[in-house]
């Protein structure tokens, strides 16, 4: 995950939001919701899945930090090979954008 990635990725996430998932730091997840992710620095970072949505067909999911509950989200688009799922980044600038104001009004409603 290059800076641009993170930078792009990296969003504010109200914890205080009203979008139907809980933020509790004595949660205990499901295994199939965590998803081990490296940084460029080489770091693993387990995230949890939190909410997902679509934006033109294509699925999105808002993951934060397993262990700092309270810390940013992070926006990734869902895909699927083989009927396995896998997360990817959104590397496409006008992507981005799009995803973000739907989450957003999301977030607002």
């Amino acid at each position: 995950m290059t800076d641009k990635d993170r930078e792009g990725m990296h969003h504010h996430h109200d914890h205080d939001c009203d979008c139907g998932h809980e933020h509790d730091d004595d949660l205990d997840f499901e295994e199939d919701d965590i998803f081990l992710v490296t940084d460029e620095e080489g770091n693993e970072r387990e995230l949890v899945m939190v909410y997902s949505f679509d934006v033109d067909d294509r699925a999105y999911a808002v993951l934060i930090d397993r262990n700092d509950p309270e810390s940013d989200g992070f926006i990734f688009r869902i895909e699927e090979e083989n009927d396995e799922a896998f997360l990817a980044d959104i590397e496409d600038e006008q992507e981005w954008e799009k995803v973000a104001a739907v989450y957003n009004q999301l977030m607002e409603d």
